[in-house]
Formats: structure tokens, C-alpha cells, sequence
């Protein structure tokens, strides 16, 4: 079935989308396939604030994740939804005021939470990224009130709405729902010299967004295939699973971090020879996810989609 492509919210200082969406009134597979730090569609005025912008964009995106994502769609009949703001004017896995105001002109709102800052945004990756290792700060000058406000009505609040409403339209069709959110990870650390790390990390919000039989799935599909995967650590996951995963209602949520050296070229830049074998690794592990949710769920075989 072919799959409809509709373009959603808009970059601020551009005409351009600020993400797209590939579905089906009747999707096929009962699991929503995203990556929210794959947008690389940059405004020439957010490059020139950079101090360094190609340091940031190889840091900052999760390089290429939506080209994989893209094959596993394909592979899968999946609907799937893009982010192509990218991750350095606005992180989707931020909460809306998740934010160090001190990067903000005009300071923190009136009506701001303070509390709600986090650790991450006191350290630089809050809902605007303002600091990375290696660089410190991101951007030659502050942002305005106004710029913050833009791009959460154009992007954060559409992009999520939208997400809401395909993870809407999926229960409809099947009784239950997983969105697979896709990230990727540099190689994770040795702990000491015998150590394998993880190529994978599964994160679930340890059990809050999603059944446990679904990451109890994907951690032994990627065991049978001879990957290393872990379990929550170092990465649960963020406000997108907080948000979107709401088990009791079946609609679940996980969190996927792929290593970046399993498809992408020694300098993390460019796809690799391996991107394809990778993308058919993780089509099969939506496959497997789709028919434990349905079976979980007490639904329909994944054949019955054609009906």
C-alpha cells in the first residue's frame, strides 16, 4: 500500500516544513517509526550564529538516523514521521519549557517554571542546545524571546500533535500501538579493557512508557543476532516517551539508540556500506515488536492489515 506523504509545522525563518509524516489511513504495522534529531534543513541565519556550526551539526543531529529510518519504513510498511528542523534551533525530546533561560535576551518569562529546568538544560542540552564537550558554547550571541516562542508554535508543539494523532489513528486500526523512537549513539565507553559495550541501547522509561515484553522482545531479537544490547543504560529515554507512552491506553512507547559506527563512515559523517544490512536488522525487529504488541494486545495478525 502506498503510504501518503504530508508535510507538517514550519522552520521559522523559512518556508520549509518542519517535519513530514508517511502514513496510511490504515496503516499496515501497528508501530510509528520516528527520529526527532535526524532534521539537518538549516537556515542560513542559525549557521552564521554558530561559533562553529559543522562541530555542532555532526554533534548535535543524529546523523543520518533518518535515512535509516526511511528503509525501515519501506521494508515494513510502517508509518513514519521526520523531523527536518534540526536539533540545534530545537530538541524534540525536550519539554516545551525544559529550557536555560540565561541563553534567552529578554531572561526567563514571568509565568516560567524554573523547576521544570533539568539537569540536562543546566548542563547545555535543553529544549534550545546551548553547550557541547569539546566546544562550549554553541551561539555567538543570545536568542530572543521571540525566536524560542517561534519555533516551539511552528515546531514542537505541531510535531507532537501530529505524533499524538498517528499513534491515534494506528490504536484505531489495531487496538494497541508502539512508537519506536530512533536515535543514535557514539560507541559508549569501555569499562574496563575486556569490556564489549552495547550497540543498541533499549530504553522504555524503566517500564513507564511501554510493556516490558516489548523491550524483553527487542532485547532478545537483538541477542539472537549476535548484537550487544542494553537495557535503559545509559539511555531510558526522554520527554517524547513521557509524553507519548501510555500503556494503560495501549498505546506504548520505546526509545532505540543505535550505534553510529554500525552505519555510519569512521568519521560519523556519511552512511557507510553497512546502513543497508543495519536497516534490515531493525526491519525485522519492528516485524518481531509488531507481533508481540498484537499478541499481547489479544489482536489481529499482522496479515489481517490487508482486509
Amino acid at each position: 500500500m502506498q503510504q501518503d506523504i504530508t508535510m507538517g509545522g514550519r522552520i521559522p525563518g523559512t518556508n520549509e516544513p518542519a517535519f513530514l509524516v508517511q502514513a496510511t489511513e490504515k496503516p499496515e504495522c501497528p508501530v510509528l517509526i520516528a527520529a526527532p534529531h535526524g532534521g539537518r534543513n538549516y537556515p542560513p541565519q542559525v549557521i552564521d550564529r554558530m561559533r562553529d556550526p559543522r562541530y555542532s551539526q555532526l554533534r548535535l543531529e543524529d546523523r543520518l538516523i533518518d535515512l535509516l529510518a526511511v528503509e525501515i519504513a519501506r521494508e515494513t510498511g510502517a508509518p513514519l514521521i521526520l523531523a527536518r528542523a534540526p536539533r540545534a534551533m530545537l530538541d524534540l525530546n525536550r519539554a516545551d519549557d525544559d529550557m536555560d533561560w540565561t541563553m534567552v535576551a529578554e531572561g526567563a518569562p514571568a509565568d516560567a517554571p524554573h523547576s521544570r529546568a533539568n539537569r540536562r538544560a543546566r548542563s547545555g542540552l535543553g529544549l534550545i542546545p546551548r553547550r557541547l564537550s569539546g566546544l562550549g558554547e554553541i551561539w555567538r550571541s543570545r536568542h530572543t524571546q521571540e525566536e524560542v516562542n517561534a519555533r516551539i508554535q511552528h515546531i514542537h508543539e505541531p510535531y507532537h500533535r501530529a505524533m499524538s494523532d498517528s499513534l491515534s489513528t494506528i490504536r484505531r486500526r489495531w487496538g494497541t500501538a508502539l512508537l519506536l523512537d530512533l536515535h543514535s549513539m557514539p560507541p559508549l565507553k569501555k569499562r574496563h579493557p575486556d569490556d564489549q559495550p552495547a550497540e543498541f541501547v533499549v530504553g522504555d522509561r524503566f517500564g513507564a512508557s511501554s510493556n516490558g515484553m516489548l523491550s524483553a522482545t527487542a532485547l532478545r531479537f537483538l541477542a539472537r543476532n549476535q548484537r550487544r544490547a542494553a537495557h535503559n543504560r545509559p539511555y531510558a529515554g526522554g520527554y517524547v516517551l513521557d509524553r507519548h507512552g501510555k500503556p494503560s491506553l495501549g498505546i506504548h512507547a520505546m526509545q532505540l539508540e543505535v550505534c553510529r559506527s554500525l552505519y555510519l563512515d569512521s568519521r560519523y559523517e556519511e552512511a557507510s556500506a553497512r546502513m543497508p544490512v543495519v536497516a534490515k536488522l531493525l526491519a525485522g525487529l519492528v516485524r518481531e515488536l509488531a507481533g508481540e504488541l498484537l499478541s499481547s494486545a489479544g489482536g489481529r495478525d499482522l496479515r489481517q492489515a490487508a482486509e
